[in-house]
């Protein structure tokens, strides 16, 4: 990696900082490109192999990955092959193999751009982000709206309406139900405050970083029998939040 400092940092795209995924073995190559990142104002979580690479895909929402060709046990290949039939994230490649037949095969099996090591710092972040202004532009498919049940509650997620046993609905503000709804989608799983605020900021960014806490406590307010004692969104110390309630997912 080469010239990760001088230069003026590029300004963020917009109020909501893209959030990237490098899956690279090399921890100092992982280190040195999520600090440059960080600098320029993108948010980027970072992981070594597959494994961790899918732990991080399932807790949290991801606007690109940065995916190392050689990896250790399943290859950086195998993933994108996975991801592309997963979605339409988007993929840089990333790696030292920078045969032509290697940028092919990566650019043939769904990969957006393909970079060789070692690179410019500021080269990779152009890319990064001119990738993801192509991915804005043509759009990615909604995902379909779900209405969910628990303990009695009703919940349209097209309407954005949250009813109460007895069918009334209470009023939400967007941060209250986006925060909800990233609960209903992951229910008996402890969920931090930083994926919290990032599965319910990839939908409208109503939340920001010292506001979960308040909209959880106001989300109690309307929907626990005691507020004060809460066993729907329950407390983890030290973890975050968990949403305790069996929810049922309904046509």
């Amino acid at each position: 990696m080469r010239g990760a400092r001088g230069g003026a940092k590029v300004a963020p795209m917009n109020n909501r900082s893209a959030h990237i995924l490098v899956v690279d073995d090399d921890r100092e190559i992982r280190r040195l490109v999520a600090r440059f990142l960080g600098e320029n104002g993108l948010r980027v979580t970072a992981a070594a192999d597959a494994r961790e690479a899918d732990d991080a895909l399932a807790a949290g929402r991801f606007d690109l990955v940065v995916l190392d060709l050689m990896l250790p046990g399943e290859d950086g290949m195998s993933i994108a092959r996975r991801l592309r039939q997963a979605g339409n994230l988007p993929i840089l490649m990333l790696t030292a193999r920078g045969h032509e037949v290697d940028r092919i095969v990566g650019l043939e099996i769904g990969a957006d751009d393909y970079m060789a090591k070692p690179f410019s710092p500021r080269e990779l972040l152009a890319r990064i982000r001119a990738v993801l202004r192509r991915s804005g532009e043509r759009g990615e498919e909604p995902p379909k709206a779900r209405n969910f049940r628990f303990a009695g509650w009703r919940v349209d997620a097209l309407r954005r309406e949250l009813r109460r046993p007895d069918g009334a609905m209470i009023p939400t503000t967007d941060a209250e139900f986006d925060l909800l709804a990233a609960f209903l989608e992951r229910p008996q799983r402890v969920l931090s405050r930083e994926q919290l605020l990032d599965l319910a900021r990839g939908r409208t960014a109503q939340l920001f970083d010292r506001s979960i806490d308040v909209a959880v406590m106001r989300l109690r307010r309307k929907i626990e029998p005691d507020p004060t004692k809460p066993e729907i969104i329950r407390t983890v110390r030290n973890g975050g939040y968990m949403f305790a309630a069996d929810v049922e997912t309904v046509a």
